[in-house]
């Protein structure tokens, strides 16, 4: 629910500055908006309203003696229990609202309050007695935070883009962010491509004096194996912890609805939450659409769907839009299909449920086969394998068989797996495709990854890195975004604590028997919905990017930015257009070898940085 947004730090006009800041995050929350503002303070509040409807939800919030003031992003599931505890303990409630349980929360626990929390969230607690700011989010992070430190003014909020207005606020290019971006088609760290501005990791939260700002993380997932279990008492927990997370995940005073795909994690979700309406879109030709699937699904559930083909034209079309409300680029094509889907979903409903952490959590992705195949070939010397990799890459012509085989065993686990975002640009690719160049990038983000999962399986170790990479940096990131665009908040009961400390204990074999994923989990969905469903092997979201540039209309769209000033500053130009020539022009092996992802990628941040950087937003 809501977006929020303000700043620390004395300057004129504080009313009129914080009243713009909100006014770029009204899609968060359309419904009713409200501040406060003292001498050091301004806090800002968009609300869409979803539990406690009425205007005692409304915030900033305050507690008894009106010294503690809250502006909060997210749900927590668990505010009806804590909220008992509290009164018992003393506190006051005004409202029926989840948000006053933080506020309360907070005066009887300070920080720890944070151990208690089973939710998604993201808020601010400013102290008029102590002068301190108070900030956190939730463990998965699910909702967004970014703050920015600038002169002496701390921002805050849901999204970049409301810092914009405040006069203390340096809009510049955070080019070194760059290299990585074109290797994981996102920004894979706190940084942000806003030079200055951060987000806040998940599980962590920080304090803020008026001076210093003292970050700290409370959360850590911590994945230990159990075989306490047989196999089938652990699908029984499965199933009862993910019931028991999705009704408390349906907890609101409007309806909640669902998305659905063809895959077992949207259908399994839509089963258990026994909704009235489910949401798809898909594109033309059927093989990049799922409607069929999904409409068949919803059939056997008794259920409402409404699918929507999108068109080319509208998924270009809508891009520099969508770029915007992204704050940042990320180049998962993934991505606008979700604006689209969200935009079907608030012509009836406010909140949708989605299948996000399903993989992440039980061990999903197909690429996670790839460690226990081929064993036999990785017992050959590592020494070897270096010189056989060395040798496709640079001899064997992209599209042989066998070429990738090579190259991916001629390194270990670390230096070979980053995110579960494939085909996108090596380090010296990307190196020479930029003007200036990037230093090697990549280690320095999941090095320190790997090491706190050093003697783990090599599944649980791509799911470690995936959960603090890609599921926060694109997954959850569009997730979100897309959804709020819409003003549609997008609730994701697997990526629950509660779920959390059950597949952490997983053993391998639970999780991933090449070439099935997911194994558990799969049997649990079994016992409610239709085996071809549960079984179906995980597709993603396919988007039609490679054949739509490859058609001249949207070519001399690309073609048109990557002539553009902003290319010629940031890229090798030549280089660049003949990527994309050479592409439009040749037939390509199969879908793996070809540069359309790479395209795609610099596309889509030229798209974006023309929003921000070049056009009045």
């Amino acid at each position: 629910m809501c977006g929020f947004s303000g700043f620390i730090g004395s300057i004129g006009e504080k009313e009129r500055v914080l009243s713009a800041m909100m006014d770029t995050i009204i899609h968060r929350g359309p419904d009713s908006e409200g501040m406060f503002i003292d001498e050091q303070a301004a806090l800002g509040f968009r609300r869409l309203s979803i539990i406690d409807i009425s205007e005692t939800g409304d915030q900033p919030l305050y507690n008894e003696d009106r010294s503690m003031v809250l502006t909060f992003n997210g749900e927590i599931y668990n505010y009806q229990e804590l909220r008992k505890e509290l009164m018992e303990a003393g506190h006051e409630f005004k409202s029926d609202s989840d948000s006053e349980t933080l506020l309360h929360g907070y005066e009887e626990w300070g920080t720890a309050m944070l151990q208690r929390l089973r939710g998604m969230y993201a808020f601010v607690i400013w102290d008029t007695k102590t002068k301190k700011l108070f900030g956190a989010r939730d463990i998965f992070g699910i909702k967004p935070f970014y703050y920015a430190k600038m002169k002496d003014t701390l921002m805050f909020g849901s999204e970049i883009k409301s810092f914009l207005p405040h006069p203390d606020f340096v809009k510049e290019l955070n080019e070194e962010a760059l290299g990585n971006y074109l290797s994981f088609q996102f920004v894979p760290s706190e940084e942000t491509f806003f030079k200055g501005v951060f987000c806040l990791k998940p599980g962590s939260f920080f304090i803020y004096d008026g001076e210093n700002l003292d970050v700290q993380e409370y959360f850590e997932p911590h994945f230990e194996e159990s075989h306490d279990k047989s196999y089938e008492e652990t699908v029984d927990a499965i199933q009862k912890v993910l019931g028991d997370t999705v009704e408390a995940h349906k907890i609101a005073d409007v309806e909640v609805a669902s998305y659905l795909s063809g895959g077992v994690d949207s259908s399994y979700l839509a089963y258990m939450g026994n909704v009235d309406h489910t949401f798809t879109v898909g594109f033309a030709p059927e093989r990049y659409s799922e409607i069929g699937k999904a409409k068949e699904f919803a059939e056997f559930i008794k259920t409402e769907n409404d699918a929507k083909v999108i068109t080319p034209d509208e998924y270009f079309e809508s891009l520099s839009d969508i770029m915007y409300y992204m704050d940042e680029p990320v180049a998962d094509p993934a991505a606008i299909a979700l604006y689209f889907l969200s935009q079907e979903a608030a012509k009836k409903v406010k909140v949708v449920l989605s299948g996000e952490g399903a993989d992440e959590l039980f061990g999903g992705y197909n690429i996670y086969c790839e460690p226990l195949e081929h064993t036999g070939f990785d017992k050959i010397p590592m020494c070897i394998r270096k010189v056989l990799a060395a040798f496709a890459e640079v001899c064997l012509p992209r599209g042989v068989k066998g070429r990738g085989f090579l190259m991916r065993h001629g390194k270990t686990l670390e230096e070979r797996y980053y995110c579960n975002a494939t085909n996108i640009f090596t380090e010296r690719e990307a190196n020479s495709i930029l003007k200036n160049g990037c230093k090697p990038g990549i280690q320095k983000i999941t090095a320190p990854l790997y090491a706190k999962v050093k003697d783990k399986d090599p599944v649980t170790k791509m799911q470690y890195v995936d959960m603090h990479l890609w599921l926060v940096h694109d997954i959850l990131m569009k997730g979100d975004k897309m959804g709020m665009a819409n003003s549609v908040e997008v609730r994701v009961p697997f990526l629950d604590k509660n779920v959390l400390e059950l597949a952490e204990t997983l053993p391998l074999e639970y999780k991933v028997r090449p070439p099935k994923t997911k194994v558990a989990f799969r049997e649990a969905a079994v016992r409610g919905i239709p085996s071809k469903t549960a079984t179906r092997k995980k597709l993603g979201f396919p988007v039609p990017i490679r054949k739509w540039l490859k058609e001249e209309k949207y070519y001399r769209l690309v073609k048109d930015a990557f002539t553009s000033e902003a290319a010629e500053k940031y890229f090798d130009t030549k280089k660049l257009n003949k990527m994309l020539d050479e592409f439009k022009n040749k037939k390509t092996r199969n879908e793996k070898t070809d540069n359309s992802r790479k395209i795609w990628t610099v596309y889509v941040f030229l798209l974006w940085y023309q929003r921000f950087f070049e056009a009045a937003n």
